[in-house]
């Protein structure tokens, strides 16, 4: 950047810490154990891959359709 491009200085703006991730503000909810945070939500630990698996393509075709169109995508972003 060139010299006659740089703004001048203006005032000096506030900084706030308090933001999406602050909980200034926020109602005091009591703290939970991930355990109970798992158990509220009925959840169960994966035991196996099978567990993850799912149906997302209907066929090998729709598959293989969709990787090239992601494969076509990629190298078109890169070029």
């Amino acid at each position: 950047m060139t010299a006659k491009h740089r703004a001048a200085p203006g005032p000096p703006v506030p900084v706030s810490t308090s933001g999406a991730g602050s909980s200034a503000g926020a109602p005091n909810r009591p703290r939970l154990s991930a355990a109970q945070l798992l158990a509220a939500k009925n959840t169960r630990p994966i035991r196996s891959l099978d567990d993850l698996a799912a149906d997302t393509f209907e066929s090998d075709a729709e598959l293989a359709e969709f990787l090239a169109f992601t494969y076509a995508e990629h190298h078109r972003d890169l070029a």
